[in-house]
């Protein structure tokens, strides 16, 4: 196969938020898959088979496997980008092709958008806004732009090693961080280009705060302490309820300012509820590995209000940059989960009209 020049921006952006804070991020943004996806979806010119062995194309494909709990393999999406190509309709279009046929003139506008306005630098300095007063973080993140993936899905980051141009997804402290965006699932954010904008800069922001986290969570004695001794299920909950949790509070701040609405309040305590049964279910002595795992990836791997774990989450981190302060917020990115649900469990305290954690949860935080 014949591998055309990838079609690559390297935005390095350095961001000096506070006094003492360098934070210095590289996005590689790699934006070939998508470009000849939407060639191919407009009827231009575009090959399957070459399309589907692109990097972003591959992480795509392994991503929509994973969330379908599917063995699927390049075949699969060179199937599926032949149909979308011949305007033919599939029965099974697990990576919606469909999305990306029926808005390639707002896929098309919003991509031009992304290259034109100096989108790398306005997530940069979104993002840094959390990191602690005394950051000294330097990174470079891969992020992959391409026009179809996973229904649930509009954007991802995973450790990543690569076999030739296979991803293999790592575990922590392994791999490189990558970030991989669905692009076709961002022109439903609104009705103008702008409002996509900032939507897709909404969402590319908390998938940035992500890799960020990750590289200072790498580089800290705190969270290395953390993790050489509390690797049970329960706390792998709490861990991966915080990092998403600050991560959708990020992104609320970029929709609403930070607002919820009324109708949304029976939802917020349905998630608090569903949180507290799986941290109960965690704990005890009859779950299986299996089960754990299931429990912990629904708390975020699903659909925007049923992710318990990420709303949840959301609220602590809204309440505590509400009530406390930023920098209290911060803090807990510095001292990690218990700080995080120490701070949320005197706030209950405080005011009983919260979301509640369960009697044994705040007991591990400091009680009533």
């Amino acid at each position: 196969m014949i591998r055309l020049p990838a079609i690559a921006l390297l935005v390095m952006v350095t961001v000096t938020a506070m006094a003492d804070q360098q934070f210095d991020v590289h996005l590689r943004i790699d934006v070939e898959s998508a470009e000849r996806s939407i060639e191919l979806f407009r009827g231009l010119s575009g090959s399957p088979s070459m399309i589907a062995g692109l990097r972003g194309s591959q992480i795509a494909l392994a991503t929509t496997g994973l969330l379908a709990n599917r063995r699927l393999t390049t075949g699969d999406l060179e199937e599926a980008l032949q149909a979308a190509k011949f305007n033919q309709t599939i029965a099974d279009d697990i990576f919606r092709m469909e999305y990306g046929k029926k808005g390639v003139r707002e896929l098309k506008e919003l991509l031009d958008a992304l290259k034109q306005r100096n989108f790398a630098g306005k997530v940069v300095s979104t993002v840094a806004q959390l990191f602690p007063a005394d950051t000294k973080l330097s990174t470079s993140i891969p992020m992959y732009v391409v026009a179809f993936g996973h229904q649930n899905i509009d954007a991802f980051v995973r450790r990543v090693e690569w076999k030739g141009d296979t991803p293999i997804f790592v575990g922590e402290r392994q791999g490189e961080l990558t970030i991989v965006v669905n692009l076709s699932k961002a022109v439903s954010y609104g009705r103008t280009l702008d409002e996509r904008f900032i939507g897709l800069l909404s969402v590319v922001a908390h998938e940035v705060f992500h890799a960020a986290f990750g590289v200072y969570k790498d580089q800290s004695p705190a969270w290395k302490q953390y993790y050489s001794t509390r690797r049970n299920y329960l706390d792998n909950l709490l861990d991966l309820t915080q990092n998403e949790g600050i991560a959708h509070y990020l992104s609320l701040i970029q929709r609403t300012g930070g607002r919820f609405t009324n109708d949304q309040l029976p939802k917020i305590n349905s998630a608090f509820q569903e949180f507290n049964q799986a941290a109960a279910r965690l704990r005890s002595r009859g779950i299986s590995p299996a089960q754990a795992g299931e429990l912990i990836r629904n708390s975020n791997s699903s659909m925007y209000w049923d992710s318990y774990g990420a709303i949840t989450g959301m609220v602590i981190a809204r309440q505590i940059d509400q009530s406390l302060g930023r920098e209290a917020l911060m803090e807990t990115i510095a001292n990690g989960p218990d700080d995080f649900y120490r701070k949320y469990t005197a706030l209950m305290r405080r005011d009983g009209g919260l979301p509640e954690l369960s009697p044994d949860l705040t007991a591990l935080f400091g009680g009533r």
